[in-house]
C-alpha cells in the first residue's frame, strides 16, 4: 500500500480491510466449522465419545452444521466488497510465486515479499480448505442419505471423508497458529482496519 505523498497518514493511523459483511462470513463460517470439528472429535475419538455421551445428537449436529457450512459465503455473495475479496485471492501473480518459493525455503525475508490485500498463503489456504469443504460436503451426503448410493461408493466416501476430516484439522491448526501469531491481522478481522504501518510492511501492494 502506498499513501499520498501529499497527504501523508499520521503514525498510528488505521486504514480499511475488511467491511461487517467480509467479518461476518468469516465469523460465522469459522464457528460452523469448529462445531464440524468439535462434534467429529467425540464421533471418533473414544474418549470424548463416552464424556459427550448422546452420539445420535453429536452426529446430527455435525450433519446439518456440514451442510450450514457453504451458506455464509453464498450469503457473503451479496456483498459488492466480498465478491472482490474473492477475486482477490483468487488471482495469483509473479509476486505470489515469489512469496511462495521464498516461504517453501523457509526464508526469514519471505514476510517482506510483495503481496497484495492478500498474501500468496492466504490464497492456497482459501482454495484449498474451499475445496476441501466441498469434497466433505458430497462424501458427508453419501454417508448421511445412505440408500441413494451403492454400497462400495459410500465405503469410499466414508473413507475420503475421515482422512480429509483429519488433514482438516491440522491446516486448521497452522491456520490458527498462524493468526495467533499476528495480533494485528486478528484485528483486522475484528474490528475492520489495521494499522498503516502493519499494512505498508504486510501487504505493500494493497490499494485499500
Amino acid at each position: 500500500m502506498t499513501l499520498r505523498a501529499d497527504a501523508p497518514a499520521p503514525a498510528g493511523a488505521r486504514v480499511h480491510r475488511f467491511t461487517p459483511a467480509e467479518r461476518w462470513v468469516h465469523r460465522t463460517g469459522a464457528a460452523l466449522m469448529a462445531v464440524c470439528v468439535a462434534t467429529a472429535a467425540c464421533l471418533y475419538v473414544p474418549q470424548l465419545a463416552v464424556l459427550v455421551g448422546r452420539r445420535e445428537l453429536v452426529v446430527r449436529v455435525h450433519e446439518w452444521a456440514g451442510l450450514a457450512l457453504p451458506v455464509p459465503v453464498l450469503l457473503g455473495l451479496l456483498s459488492r466488497a466480498f465478491r472482490a475479496d474473492l477475486g482477490a485471492l483468487n488471482r495469483f501473480g509473479p509476486h505470489d510465486r515469489r512469496w511462495l518459493r521464498a516461504a517453501l525455503r523457509r526464508d526469514r525475508r519471505y514476510a517482506e515479499r510483495p503481496a497484495g490485500k492478500f498474501n500468496a498463503g492466504q490464497k492456497v489456504y482459501t482454495a484449498w480448505i474451499a475445496g476441501a469443504v466441498l469434497v466433505m460436503l458430497g462424501t458427508g451426503l453419501m454417508m448421511w442419505f445412505t440408500h441413494l448410493t451403492p454400497l462400495l461408493w459410500r465405503t469410499s466416501a466414508t473413507f475420503v471423508h475421515d482422512w480429509l476430516a483429519l488433514t482438516v484439522g491440522v491446516v486448521l491448526a497452522g491456520h490458527i497458529g498462524k493468526a495467533l501469531g499476528d495480533p494485528e491481522a486478528r484485528r483486522g478481522l475484528r474490528t475492520g482496519t489495521v494499522s498503516r504501518e502493519w499494512a505498508e510492511r504486510e501487504h505493500p501492494l494493497w490499494r485499500p
